[in-house]
């Protein structure tokens, strides 16, 4: 067992933890400026997909211009509404991984943004939860926001969801990887 140090998630170190391999097919759910774009892409390679999910329509715009100067023509940018039925417009069951960072603590109706995410998420494919543990004064949410490890375990196990393991993810954040049933 290795221990990674590290304040803030760094997604270089964190994505190692979500296990892609070539070919697979991810999305970052609330991809805000691309933080993982091209992690996500050297994981899966040129023949996977990585979806880049946002509800900011000048962020879509700024992640395509990432991955058009990048070359990174197996990534896709898309603007989705996580707390609209069908509000992602990826087809059911398409995902071998879906990446959710820092954005949870933001929806107000996660019942429906999570079932929204997983529909689009395969039998046996991962959903990776990373997260805030406490506040930090002018960065994340405020101490009423913060969804604790415990909860969002809950909520995605009411949802048919299994924990398969939790993962470093940073000082101020927890990381979770589920199994959808």
């Amino acid at each position: 067992m290795y221990t990674i140090h590290m304040k803030f998630v760094m997604p270089d170190i964190v994505t190692s933890q979500f296990l892609l391999r070539p070919g697979d097919t991810v999305a970052d759910f609330g991809a805000g400026r691309g933080f993982f774009l091209r992690p996500l892409c050297q994981a899966v390679t040129a023949e996977g997909t990585v979806y880049l999910c946002e509800i900011q329509k000048e962020l879509v715009e700024y992640i395509g211009e990432q991955i058009r100067l990048g070359g990174l023509g197996h990534a896709k940018t898309m603007w989705c509404d996580l707390e609209e039925s069908n509000g992602i417009a990826i087809e059911d069951n398409t995902l071998d991984v879906a990446i959710v960072v820092n954005t949870l603590y933001q929806i107000e109706d996660r019942p429906v943004a999570l079932t929204e995410m997983l529909r689009t998420i395969r039998p046996g494919g991962r959903l990776m939860i990373i997260d805030w543990t406490d506040a930090v004064p002018g960065l994340g949410p405020t101490p009423d926001k913060i969804l604790s490890a415990a909860a969002c375990t809950n909520e995605l196990e009411t949802l048919g969801c299994v924990l398969d393991r939790e993962f470093p993810a940073g000082e101020h954040h927890y990381g979770l990887a589920f199994r959808k049933v």
